[in-house]
């Protein structure tokens, strides 16, 4: 139904609050506070909304973390928020994205190989993380009409991809991050 938003060479930036997040605001990472389980954890149907599966972040706050925490700690920030991404910040420009999947996997030992670096606690988010020039990316009026089984077929066309960033338009001109898709959580609700 759809191909992933063309990335601009502007990197996107998170509308401050009150623009797209009216009465929410962002979570810092470091003190994120434990969230409780998301509010659409029902069961989904292929036919179902895609918004029903996507985290959306004008309801609940993304969590944001910067390019120079140690990833040990984003990994618990992740684990205390209950979540499993964290968009990566500079200012108020979104920089990139770091999953579980980064911090647990192999990005950090071929960091490790590749550099000067040579213990795992000197590594930062922005030594792993997923640039956002190559972040996969969704546009929300592009979404916002879409079915749950577009973006199953969606993650089975691309399937290294854990997640995707949903973009949105905003009036000022500039593009903002509206929400997130998570694989592991689609599955889940589909399983449910």
């Amino acid at each position: 139904m759809f191909d992933s938003e063309s990335q601009d060479t502007e990197h996107a930036v998170l509308a401050r609050p009150g623009e797209l997040h009216p009465a929410q605001s962002v979570i810092a990472s470091g003190d994120a506070p434990r969230r409780p389980a998301p509010p659409h954890t029902h069961p989904a149907a292929p036919s179902d909304p895609a918004t029903l599966v996507m985290t959306d972040f004008t309801v609940q706050p993304p969590v944001l973390v910067t390019a120079e925490r140690p990833i040990d700690d984003a990994l618990r920030d992740m684990m205390v928020a209950g979540v499993r991404a964290l968009l990566v910040v500079r200012g108020e420009k979104v920089i990139g994205l770091i999953t579980s999947y980064d911090i647990q996997g192999e990005r950090p030992l071929q960091f490790l190989n590749s550099s000067s670096f040579t213990r795992h606690d000197e590594i930062q988010v922005g030594h792993v993380m997923t640039d956002w020039e190559k972040v996969p990316m969704l546009d929300w009026e592009t979404v916002r009409t879409a079915h749950v089984a577009d973006i199953v077929a969606h993650f089975n066309a691309h399937r290294s991809i854990t997640h995707i960033v949903v973009l949105e338009r905003v009036k000022q001109g500039g593009t903002a991050v509206r929400g997130l898709f998570s694989r592991t959580r689609l599955e889940r609700q589909l399983a449910a």
